[in-house]
């Protein structure tokens, strides 16, 4: 996540923000491409602070233009209990601005943990009039945040709810798989071609995932053979397709490796068919 608050860059700017406050408050999560910006004041929100977030994973950057030192650091602090104080770039100016009465405190107030709920958004805060967008799990939470902001405000404050539901996480990676299976030499835990190629395509959706998801990762086999080998070959499958996604960049803490052997089928055990569904790779996205 990234706060940004900013000097004014041209004389236009500089006249506008004479006469109020700006601030930008950007969330990012460098790995899911996600930010979202907040500001304040009737100046143009602030560009992301692309440079710093890449620099920094995860990181919250706050920059912009306060009117004096105590607002700067009250901003500061809040961002820094809400998000942990390693995760915030401080680019955090003072200047010659006339903030709205109780300024501080009502951005404070706005700073609440629902923004955390928000991916690929930007809070704006113009004046009195502030302006939510991004994406949210579902629709009683797109309300929800909004909601927070507003029970934080006087009357005199607007907000305009912009947030849409993403999409639903576990539904792109099955899309991506489009029900293939990952496939590995006979009786071993070695990646055929055709098995990295699916691998492959899933490298897209599985980076698009917000930092803090976890994708569990669980093999599974047939019912042939001896129940402790085929629970051994399945966790090494499981193993092998992290280590693969790890190898193109998929962060390893995000995967959770295990396998069950042959204790979850979705078919029958007695014929060929069945046997084949069995022996698969199960992708789970959790929090």
């Amino acid at each position: 996540m990234s706060t940004l608050l900013r000097p004014p860059r041209s004389p236009a700017e500089r006249t506008a923000l004479a006469l109020a406050a700006l601030l930008a408050l950007w969330l990012a999560t460098a790995a899911a491409g996600v930010r979202a910006q907040a500001a304040a004041g009737p100046a143009a929100a602030a560009p992301a602070p692309r440079a710093a977030a890449a620099a920094t994973p995860n990181a919250v950057v706050v920059a912009g233009t306060v009117p004096d030192e105590a607002t700067r650091q009250a901003i500061l602090q809040r961002v820094r209990e809400l998000y942990g104080a390693d995760r915030v770039v401080d680019q955090l100016g003072v200047g010659p601005v006339v903030a709205p009465p109780n300024w501080s405190q009502y951005v404070q107030r706005v700073l609440s943990p629902e923004l955390k709920q928000v991916s690929r958004g930007q809070l704006a805060i113009h004046g009195n009039t502030i302006d939510v967008k991004g994406e949210v799990g579902n629709e009683a939470l797109r309300q929800q945040v909004a909601s927070q902001i507003s029970t934080q405000l006087n009357p005199t404050y607007t907000v305009r709810n912009g947030l849409r539901v993403r999409a639903d996480e576990q539904s792109i990676i099955d899309q991506a798989l489009a029900h293939r299976i990952v496939e590995f030499e006979s009786g071993s835990a070695v990646l055929t071609p055709a098995g990295r190629a699916v691998l492959d395509e899933l490298v897209g959706p599985l980076k698009s995932l917000p930092a803090h998801r976890k994708v569990q990762v669980v093999g599974h086999t047939d019912s042939v053979g001896g129940r402790d080998a085929n629970i051994a070959l399945s966790a090494a499958r499981a193993d092998a397709v992290k280590a693969y996604l790890v190898s193109r960049q998929i962060p390893a803490q995000m995967i959770e490796a295990s396998g069950v052997g042959p204790d979850r089928p979705v078919a029958s055990n007695a014929t060929a068919e069945g046997r084949a569904r069995n022996r698969r790779i199960e992708f789970r996205v959790s929090e």
